[in-house]
């Protein structure tokens, strides 16, 4: 027996959504047919209620879309295994084999299962990875790195990081393995030549070591000993401090070796070694390195110079600049003494009687100096003194690095050890470390003569 299409219980004309009254069966308003909406489903909630789950019967689940028909997972495939047409359309080349894993896909997971969905391209990675350098606190050779072939044997010619202790350093100074700067060859310099020693130090606040010296041992025409030291300190505010400070010391130092054997009076020696020093700074100027390099606004190459030398019985100084001479005698008990006076703002404002010394070297201006060697220097007057000391005792040349930490004469034999005289490289390390326990804001450059100058064989260095 056949039966009429049933009703759908529905309020609204499921085509233009006019309202229907009960037990209509086309809609009053477009004529739909209300018999064909299919009947409201039976409500099947898939979530637990209450714990439990209705487990409806004979359910035909559709196949996933990633089965191979069968009822099996579908292989995975990345985007560069599938193939593709190259901009013309043409098939392109497929891509070679891949190598037969080593390993199962999946950790724990049996040789030959079949792969899941997850990819494990990347090789495990290490709980900790080597270190590319050695810990430069250890001296000992560095452990070769697994698959890694071991780093050639520098050269002996070459020098090695002071960091890793393993790269090779490059022009620049800078370790082509770890990056790090090297120090300088002038960062610290010592030199003994006889009985005289000269150390210089780049201090703990500036990059770079601008001062500079030279020193050593000589004979008169009689055969006396003579010793020498020139000690220089490049001024920060010119171009190319470190060049003139080195200029003017080893053009100083190698006119009074030259001049004090030919006969030449020690003093009119040590003026035309300040002389020499000035066209030697004057010269790098004119280079034309420094002609690109320089701007207007910067001043030429500039430095100032103090030195000394000592024979059997005469000790004379020459200065251009605030860098200063001292005397020590070795008897403590004798006062020591300043022999140079600086070419500073407060040296002048001492001299002229407007501010006693402790004023003056309180203000701001008191390092300014009023003399240099350099191009642009307004007169070059060349500062010299001879002395005749009636006992032995130590002459100590030095730069600002030093006597800041020990202006008077008083402090500065304070921290001369007792046994410089017979130990000066000793004697000017102390020194020197003395500057740097103080603060270090400058470079420290000090040279020790012990008077008189020992008859220890002629010769320089």
């Amino acid at each position: 027996m056949s039966q009429m299409p049933q009703q759908a219980a529905v309020s609204k004309c499921p085509s233009c959504e006019e309202p229907l009254e009960p037990g209509d069966r086309f809609c009053g308003a477009c004529g739909y047919d209300l018999s064909v909406v299919p009947a409201r489903p039976e409500d099947s909630p898939t979530l637990a209620i209450h714990g439990v789950v209705p487990a409806p019967d004979d359910v035909d689940w559709p196949v996933a879309r990633d089965s191979d028909g069968h009822g099996h997972p579908a292989p995975v495939h990345a985007a560069a295994e599938l193939p593709g047409t190259d901009s013309g359309g043409s098939p392109l080349p497929p891509p070679p084999p891949a190598a037969p894993p080593s390993a199962p896909a999946v950790p724990g997971a049996p040789a030959g299962a079949p792969a899941t969905g997850v990819r494990f391209d990347r090789p495990g990675e290490p709980e900790e990875y080597p270190l590319q350098a050695p810990d430069p606190r250890l001296t000992a050779e560095p452990a070769p790195v697994p698959g890694q072939a071991p780093a050639p044997e520098p050269d002996a010619a070459e020098k090695v990081c002071v960091a890793c202790r393993a790269g090779r350093v490059d022009d620049d100074g800078y370790c082509e393995n770890c990056g790090h700067a090297q120090p300088r060859e002038r960062d610290h310099m010592e030199q003994e030549s006889g009985p005289i020693a000269a150390v210089s130090d780049r201090g703990l606040r500036h990059h770079r070591n601008e001062d500079a010296f030279s020193v050593g041992c000589t004979a008169l025409p009689d055969g006396a000993p003579a010793s020498v030291a020139i000690v220089c300190d490049g001024v920060s505010s010119a171009t190319r401090p470190d060049d003139a400070s080195l200029a003017a010391s080893r053009a100083a130092g190698e006119t009074l070796l030259g001049a004090l054997p030919r006969g030449t009076h020690p003093q009119q020696a040590m003026h035309d070694a300040i002389l020499a020093a000035s066209q030697a700074v004057n010269a790098l100027a004119d280079e034309p390195a420094t002609a690109r390099e320089q701007a207007p606004h910067q001043n030429a190459p500039a430095c100032t110079l103090v030195g000394a030398v000592v024979t059997a019985g005469l000790l004379v100084v020459g200065w251009v600049g605030d860098s200063r001479v001292y005397w020590v005698p070795a008897d403590r008990t004798t006062p020591p003494a300043r022999l140079t006076e600086d070419d500073s703002w407060a040296a002048q404002m001492v001299a002229a009687g407007l501010m006693n010394e402790a004023e003056a070297y309180a203000d701001e201006r008191a390092h300014a100096i009023t003399g240099w060697l350099g191009a642009d220097a307004y007169e070059l007057e060349p500062h010299t003194a001879s002395f005749k000391p009636d006992r032995p005792g130590v002459v100590v040349v030095c730069t600002d690095g030093l006597w800041n930490y020990a202006e008077s004469a008083e402090e500065m034999a304070e921290a001369v050890p007792l046994d410089a005289a017979a130990r000066p490289l000793h004697g000017a390390r102390v020194l020197v470390g003395h500057a740097l326990d103080g603060g270090g804001h400058d470079n420290v450059t000090v040279a020790l003569l012990p008077f008189p100058a020992p008859s220890q064989g002629a010769g320089s260095a």
